[in-house]
């Protein structure tokens, strides 16, 4: 991470897991609605502070994904705003059916926290890998998707969060993560945020590919080329403006997410191309694979999710645009 550091605002890395913690404690206190539920994952989570604060909003299912979607469920009908938090790959795969009808058709006022997503939990294999967690909730009705590119963007999607109607899935890195943020950034669900304007190429991304894709427009910016670059936290809804500008205004878009490259942030940005203003696109993430064995840097380097691979991917655009 130190190449991606040069990039952005702040070189120090922060979990964002400490932030979610952090503002679901402060919303806590200030709204005795707010709880929290977990699936065997009190440390994991982030949340033995939360527990010692409000053991009576706190509540441990075990290893029990549908049971804490259930239970979630169940909660936000007696009014209260449970946060369920777990690991992504445990809470989207395991509790699916749960997620579709008990948040998703009822339209449940849940949210789920999606821990350690993406390769995270490199070395633990596919099974602990939660790459599919993106495109398999983008795809539900009613549910709103939001994937932080740090610890400031995380705490204040946490914020925003109290606020809204409906379930929502926050993707909650655990990889350290540098700042792309100042400090006292207010979210705006479902706007995208232009980190960097440019006019030849757009390099579009989420979560931890934002600062990667910040540094692969400062490699770009060395071989003359100006590249845009947008954090698109809000993966659903998309902000279908923002896509719609990027392919107007510049030779095309590369996407760059931590997950499938079929039905992310790719594919979502790939249908408003289609539907209302074809242009070229590169999509950066797990081409039809399970990602092997190894660390979730190892990963994001095997495929390619690096500033490097980034500028490649602009680079190839351009060169075919020509």
């Amino acid at each position: 991470m130190e190449a991606v550091a040069k990039a952005v605002e702040n070189t120090s890395l922060h979990d964002c897991r400490d932030a979610y913690a952090e503002a679901l404690e402060k919303m806590a206190a200030g709204d005795a609605r707010v709880c929290a539920v977990i699936n065997d994952s009190l440390s994991s989570a982030k949340l033995k502070n939360f527990k010692a604060k409000y053991p009576g909003r706190f509540v441990n299912v075990g290893i029990a994904e549908q049971n804490m979607v259930g239970v979630g469920a169940g909660l936000a009908n007696a009014g209260m705003v449970p946060y369920l938090c777990g690991a992504a790959c445990f809470m989207t795969a395991r509790a699916m059916e749960q997620v579709k009808v008990d948040l998703a058709y009822s339209r449940s006022n849940v949210r789920l926290c999606g821990m350690s997503p993406g390769m995270a939990y490199g070395q633990l294999g596919p099974t602990h890998h939660s790459i599919e967690d993106v495109a398999w909730t983008r795809i539900l009705p009613n549910i709103g998707v939001i994937v932080p590119a740090d610890a400031v963007e995380t705490r204040a999607a946490m914020l925003y969060s109290l606020k809204h109607e409906g379930p929502l899935f926050l993707r909650i890195a655990r990889m350290p993560l540098p700042d792309v943020h100042k400090s006292g950034y207010e979210f705006r669900y479902g706007i995208a945020d232009v980190l960097r304007w440019g006019r030849d190429v757009t390099l579009m991304a989420c979560g931890v590919m934002v600062s990667r894709a910040l540094e692969a427009a400062h490699m770009l910016e060395s071989a003359g080329v100006d590249a845009r670059v947008v954090n698109m936290s809000t993966v659903k809804p998309l902000d279908r403006d923002a896509v719609l500008d990027a392919a107007r205004s510049t030779c095309g878009i590369v996407t760059a997410e931590e997950g499938l490259a079929a039905g992310g942030l790719g594919g979502a940005v790939a249908e408003v191309l289609a539907e209302e203003h074809p242009a070229p696109m590169r999509i950066l993430g797990v081409r039809d694979a399970f990602a092997p064995t190894g660390s979730a840097e190892f990963l994001l380097e095997h495929f390619g999710l690096t500033p490097g691979g980034i500028r490649d991917a602009a680079l190839e655009l351009l060169e075919k645009r020509r």
